[in-house]
């Protein structure tokens, strides 16, 4: 069976909403990098008749880098999917490609799990994440795609890639007082109610929130999902569980006109942002010490960031509660609970927003 695969060309998306500006910027230790077009990637036949690989040009970023990880929005229709690849080419030897996802909307013709045992001299995959013993200053891609036949393919709408200098440190920024005293509609969900979510569902709960916020504000009923269904639908049996970060955003962004994505924020300045251009953002904290108590190892969490106070403190959903979701901590416990994860947040919005200032390349 010989497919023909269509492509339009190559866009790669820098940062500050326009390429050559962000390559100067301060980046604070951390950039985002995203494709929304391949044609200019090599392509190249699969180990199966029909697959497709993609393989991107050798990319340097303006960090040093020593973790990745990858986010895409793409449909696969039952019985296709997509496996997903990153690897060090500098410095010298290149490592090999470490898988950071094989994705499919339907895990029954097509695996949907991350991929365990993957570690070696230069680094290991966590779960979604590729962490390296040293840093690196160029970084490539590949993707295959897997068809099930020559009309039922995927398609890969888009690529994010979020790269981290750990332990570095940064002044903290002005705060954007334009979001103090702002406080968006975002619908409530709780974790707690479903048996299995409990001490699980986090991410999905978080997720659902996202995605009802959006369809009342664009009227679109079809992103009120339960959180069940989203539990499903991002489910990781190699995590096992629901919280593998580019999974719930895959399936945020498998929504026709969604973007959504995994990145890397530096201050919670770059949350108010958002905040203030309309848009909650899921942020993943250590549970305990936003609520002022000792760290615990296994307390990691998501919540959703709704709004500041007038004050600048934070008020977000938090899905680990039955009753009182809504919720304000000090501003202070919330800067030391998101560094836990190196800032990570989920971004979903209309890709047509008006996008604030992308002042570091963070998005």
């Amino acid at each position: 069976m010989k497919l023909t695969w269509c492509l339009s060309g190559l866009a790669l998306c820098v940062g500050l909403n326009g390429g050559v500006a962000a390559q100067a910027a301060e980046h604070r230790g951390r950039q985002f990098l995203s494709w929304d077009r391949f044609a200019d990637w090599e392509s190249q036949a699969g180990e199966k008749a029909d697959q497709q690989v993609l393989v991107s040009p050798p990319i340097q970023p303006a960090i040093a880098w020593d973790e990745a990880v990858l986010s895409w929005n793409a449909t696969t229709p039952s019985g296709t999917g997509l496996k997903f690849e990153v690897r060090r080419l500098d410095p010298s030897p290149p490592t090999r490609f470490y898988v950071l996802g094989l994705w499919a909307s339907d895990p029954a013709g097509h695996p949907r799990e991350s991929v365990p045992g993957q570690k070696d001299e230069h680094g290991e995959v966590q779960t979604d994440t590729l962490v390296l013993r040293e840093p690196a200053r160029t970084v490539q891609l590949r993707v295959t795609l897997s068809a099930a036949s020559a009309e039922i393919r995927p398609r890969l709408v888009f690529l994010g890639l979020s790269l981290l200098k750990r332990r570095e440190s940064w002044e903290a920024l002005p705060p954007n007082q334009a979001a103090w005293g702002r406080e968006l509609p975002v619908p409530e969900r709780s974790q707690v109610i479903y048996p299995e979510g409990v001490s699980a569902w986090c991410s999905p709960t978080s997720l659902a929130m996202l995605l009802a916020y959006w369809s009342e504000r664009l009227g679109r009923p079809e992103l009120a999902v339960d959180v069940p269904e989203v539990a499903r639908a991002v489910h990781d049996p190699q995590w096992p569980g629901t919280g593998n970060w580019p999974f719930n955003t895959a399936f945020a962004g498998s929504f026709p006109g969604l973007r959504a994505y995994v990145t890397r924020l530096s201050d919670v300045a770059e949350l108010e942002d958002w905040v203030a251009a309309g848009v909650p953002v899921a942020v993943s904290v250590s549970y305990n010490l936003l609520r002022g108590q000792p760290r615990d190892r296994s307390d990691g969490h998501l919540v959703v960031v709704r709004g500041f106070t007038d004050r600048g403190d934070v008020i977000v959903n938090d899905p680990g509660t039955r009753r009182e979701i809504r919720r304000e901590f000090p501003r202070a416990n919330l800067v030391q609970a998101w560094a836990v994860s190196e800032n990570t947040v989920y971004l979903v919005y209309p890709t047509d927003l008006s996008r604030p200032p992308n002042r570091f390349g963070h998005w």
